[in-house]
């Protein structure tokens, strides 16, 4: 393929960030799922339309909001920058922040679908004969809806991957640092005789997508099939 070391180096650090985004996203996720189909609660209706605000929101918009939150003259950017030497806005790192916050409603989404499809009645039933919650979650709930996780999670990798918009904003497109996949496609259509180049991020872009959703789908089955035996 015709492509340069910053073009690879882009590839790289989409791959990074999309995981990195998701194993940081998905213990919040299954909580947050957990919330939301599980209990009653005031203010329900207003945390699930945060949580998924950000589909319905431009992402530009998503990403002004974080620029002005976590960049270094923001309330907690700044915090984060005074305290913890930490900076978010135009690093790597910020990358992962948007692209979790990108993903979130479609793995809380997909982990929300999971929960209610299991019976309250499986883990009342654990819960009589001894068992505590935390217990009940961890041996009979959670591998109950590990294909929803598994689900959850790829569906959360397969958008930080191509996250955009919000990342754009937040980040930029720093080559060899905030540069992914589409800000890198984005970059080489500005610049005239990189149709090459282009094409071949399209082609990696799509070997990683249905790469990612096969793999899934060939875990979802051996998890059904080994919860089902």
């Amino acid at each position: 393929m015709s492509l340069d070391a910053a073009a690879w180096a882009a590839v790289a650090l989409s791959l990074r960030v999309a995981l990195v985004a998701t194993l940081l996203g998905l213990p919040l996720a299954i909580a947050v799922a957990w919330l939301l189909a599980r209990k009653q609660f005031w203010g329900r209706g207003l945390l699930n339309g945060l949580v998924h605000l950000p589909l319905v929101l431009p992402p530009v918009v998503t990403g002004y909001l974080l620029l002005l939150a976590f960049g270094t003259q923001g309330p907690i950017g700044g915090f984060l920058r005074d305290t913890f030497g930490i900076t978010l806005a135009f690093r790597w790192t910020g990358a992962v922040l948007a692209a979790a916050i990108m993903a979130f409603p479609l793995t809380v989404r997909a982990i929300r679908l999971g929960f209610e499809a299991v019976p309250p009645g499986l883990e009342d039933a654990a819960a009589t004969l001894g068992a505590s919650r935390a217990r009940v979650f961890l041996t009979v709930t959670l591998p109950l809806i590990a294909p929803a996780v598994l689900a959850g999670a790829v569906l959360g990798f397969a958008k930080s991957l191509g996250e955009f918009g919000a990342t754009i904003t937040f980040v930029a497109a720093i080559p060899g640092q905030t540069q992914t996949i589409p800000s890198a496609i984005y970059a080489l259509l500005q610049v005239p005789g990189q149709d090459g180049a282009v094409v071949s991020l399209v082609v990696i872009s799509i070997v990683l997508a249905m790469g990612t959703l096969a793999l899934a789908e060939w875990l979802s089955r051996r998890m059904t099939a080994r919860i089902a035996g």
